[in-house]
């Protein structure tokens, strides 16, 4: 009787245990998704990485920092000047389906490409029998919003500034609440037309577009 006793303490220490590891694991996970500072979420997977094309690769939050020329998506508003052109120089917003409308040209592709490589494209198109040798050249007039939510004072959809970063973000925002979590933020940014999560510091620069939360503190 004794011994049965026994095994059954020793059954249930090891299912407590258990129990308790499996807990533990859940809150952890949910207080900071993905697989901790550092590392590359793909939010359309659910898994970490993989930018360098390995499933599961932990990679640095640099990994979506603005590297190369900028590249236009829906939101933003550009300036087009066709020197000469007074009929075509105008402000035009890239539209719903990346696109941009022009006279003359109709619709015309803008999201993924830089302001560089859509006045090369809008300058061949209006030399196709419209001008002999258009001048063209595009800027963003304004750069399209990016969003903070979570642990700030008022979180929702602000005006992108060139060169900011986070703590310029939270600035924004109102400031960190007392619960808020300064260490460990969420990004949330389209690289190469997919949508990709990273823990990040403060310091880190913002793109336009980009989602920012802040995280609670547990204790």
């Amino acid at each position: 009787m004794k011994d049965r006793q026994d095994q059954r303490s020793r059954v249930m220490r090891q299912f407590i245990v258990l129990t308790t590891t499996a807990v533990v694991a859940l809150m952890l996970g949910g207080c900071a998704p993905g697989a901790g500072p550092g590392t590359l979420v793909d939010t359309t997977r659910g898994v970490v990485g993989p930018l360098n094309g390995e499933a599961g690769t932990v990679v640095p939050h640099e990994a979506i920092a603005p590297q190369g020329p900028y590249l236009l998506d829906t939101g933003d508003r550009l300036r087009v000047v066709v020197y000469g052109q007074d009929g075509l120089t105008n402000a035009y917003a890239v539209d719903a389906t990346g696109n941009i409308t022009m006279p003359l040209i109709g619709s015309l592709r803008a999201a993924g490409r830089s302001t560089q490589t859509l006045g090369t494209e809008i300058a061949a198109k209006l030399r196709g029998g419209y001008i002999r040798d258009p001048s063209v050249s595009v800027e963003v007039e304004t750069y399209r919003p990016f969003f903070i939510m979570g642990e700030v004072a008022a979180g929702g959809q602000f005006p992108y500034v060139s060169g900011m970063t986070v703590q310029n973000a939270v600035a924004i925002a109102g400031g960190f609440t007392p619960r808020a979590n300064r260490w460990n933020i969420e990004v949330t940014r389209k690289v190469n037309g997919q949508l990709y999560r990273a823990d990040v510091p403060p310091t880190h620069p913002l793109m336009p577009g980009d989602t920012v939360v802040i995280r609670e503190r547990w204790f």
